[in-house]
């Protein structure tokens, strides 16, 4: 796993020329609405990306994570189908409403039956390298998803140029970056992990939680701000010690979003003295998130070596689809 976190900058640069290398079959077309459907490392590179749309696109941006997809989607929709395995049962499934509700439909995967699919009902399908664990294939995934929006127009071309900018840069500061992720990873050892990021992040932060599951082997639960305000801050009222709190925090944070973090820390602070805060590094948006995202990935397999678990294992997962498959 160390392996494959040192490597996600090359990652990176592969995914920037498998996007544009692909010959799409779909020619540009406008839609009314934009379905990424996906779970797990298949589906977070969507919820990153719905962040960065946001304020940028004039039709919806869904992501969607289940079986079935929403009543909206129809012949104006465009689905990105995801999912690194291309086995993925929920995603399968969404795959065929997709198809029935004579949505266009684009595919990334490493090969399974989503790749089947897609040549047999002959559809768009990029396809990635195969044989390493989803969730340390974003690169993969999330730069195709940029790709496929600018090839229908919907984001303008000059985000391979942001995202050169941030190979340059982790590679960069690759040694700064791991020493930083040591000492996180250590004043974190032992507590409960809580982290909190400004609504317009809240992609890496939920991409930060499911790599403390999936490589630490560790619960853990995210916040949004401001959100968290109307609710858990609430919460904050007993001793918690045995947790720390992480801040995910970056140069646009907006004005009062950043007043919200400086008083919840006030708070925070009441019940419990450990709180990090991680800065994101860079002038554009995809050299700041990126270099959240590394450092995050980081601080994960380094808290799995001083848990002495293995980071690459997802046991439990292999089991739950075992028995899934007794199911009928």
């Amino acid at each position: 796993m160390k392996q494959l976190v040192l490597d996600f900058p090359l990652q990176l640069q592969e995914a920037l020329i498998i996007g544009k290398n692909h010959r799409f079959i779909t020619q540009p077309r406008q839609f009314s609405n934009i379905v990424v459907t996906g779970l797990g490392g298949s589906g977070i590179g969507g919820s990153i990306v719905q962040n960065y749309v946001f304020d940028k696109l004039n039709v919806p941006f869904v992501v969607n994570k289940d079986y079935s997809l929403p009543a909206f989607v129809g012949k104006d929709t465009l689905v990105i189908a995801c999912s690194y395995s291309g086995n993925t049962e929920e995603t399968l499934m969404a795959l065929q409403q997709a198809k029935k509700k004579r949505a266009t439909i684009i595919c990334v995967t490493s090969g399974g039956k989503v790749a089947e699919f897609a040549g047999a009902k002959k559809l768009d399908c990029i396809l990635v390298p195969a044989g390493m664990p989803p969730r340390s294939c974003l690169g993969y995934s999330l730069v195709q998803l940029l790709s496929i929006l600018n090839h229908f127009g919907l984001i303008p071309g000059n985000f391979d140029r942001e995202i050169k900018a941030a190979i340059k840069l982790l590679k960069t500061n690759s040694a700064d970056i791991q020493k930083k992720a040591s000492v996180l990873a250590k004043k974190m050892f032992g507590k409960l992990p809580i982290i909190y990021s400004a609504a317009a992040l809240e992609g890496v932060a939920v991409r930060f939680r499911q790599q403390i599951n999936e490589n630490s082997k560790l619960l853990a639960w995210h916040g949004a701000i401001p959100e968290m305000n109307h609710n858990e801050l609430v919460g904050w009222r007993d001793d918690a010690s045995d947790k720390v709190v992480i801040i995910l925090r970056d140069q646009d944070d907006f004005s009062r979003v950043q007043a919200r973090m400086e008083i919840g820390k006030k708070i925070a602070k009441k019940y419990n003295p450990t709180i990090l805060e991680i800065y994101s590094e860079g002038k554009t948006y995809w050299e700041r998130v990126f270099y959240l995202i590394h450092l995050t990935d980081w601080v994960s397999v380094f808290l799995a070596d001083l848990r002495g678990v293995d980071a690459t294992e997802v046991r439990v997962i292999d089991y739950l689809k075992g028995e899934l498959a007794k199911v009928k």
